[in-house]
């Protein structure tokens, strides 16, 4: 069988993979035009292959999450220090990954501001304006953002120090509710993964070791 000159280049340009896996995933994402190394450290960009993957599992799954009631929201990405001081356990699993800004219009700001490395302090400091009764519960919200958090071993789309994600947070009336509602939106993940990624997956949940910073419990 005749080889194209063309496809053995491409083929040569990739490192092997069982010699060394992280520099053939790079290889990969970069010569399948999917993402490339940014000036800033760390971050990367997504080329437009890239972006339409994402754009493929994003679309279908927001479908997903309106169907079950969910409505998007739009959070700011810089969250007072203090909101996330507040929550202890939060902040400890964070901290080590936080992006601070410190100044602003040339001056030093008199709290310092995190950028997103997820919302829940924000969003249920807000929510607490907008739920004066159980009767106007349960809220249901759906946000798609970007995120920072100070990773030190960064790999295009697994970890990197600023990405894109989905996130949804609820508050409802009883415990039972809400664990209902993680079992609902955890069986949406699966269907994407399975039925529009052609991944099978297990669901569960995670131990105590990979549990969410502050979390009772973490499924995936």
């Amino acid at each position: 069988m005749a080889v194209d000159e063309k496809e053995t280049g491409f083929v040569k340009e990739i490192r092997k993979q069982a010699g060394d896996f992280p520099g053939w995933y790079n290889d990969v994402v970069r010569k399948a035009q999917l993402a490339d190394n940014s000036p800033v450290a760390g971050t990367m960009i997504v080329r437009p292959y890239g972006y339409a993957l994402w754009e493929n599992i994003r679309d279908p799954l927001d479908r997903l999450i309106k169907q079950t009631g969910h409505e998007n929201w739009y959070f700011p990405a810089l969250i007072p220090l203090s909101f996330l001081q507040k929550e202890k356990d939060h902040v400890a699993g964070f901290a080590p990954e936080f992006q601070l800004v410190t100044k602003g219009g040339g001056k030093d700001l008199e709290e310092p501001l995190v950028l997103r490395p997820t919302s829940e302090t924000m969003i249920a400091t807000v929510l607490r304006d907008y739920v004066q009764s159980y009767r106007d519960l349960p809220v249901l919200t759906n946000q798609w953002n970007n995120v920072f958090r100070w990773e030190l071993k960064p790999r295009f789309f697994l970890r990197t120090r600023e990405f894109l994600w989905q996130e949804g947070h609820t508050f409802h009336e009883t415990a039972s509710e809400a664990e209902q509602e993680v079992a609902k939106m955890l069986d949406c993940y699966r269907r994407i993964a399975e039925e529009w990624c052609a991944i099978p997956v297990l669901t569960g949940r995670k131990s105590e070791s990979e549990k969410f910073a502050g979390a009772q419990y973490s499924t995936a």
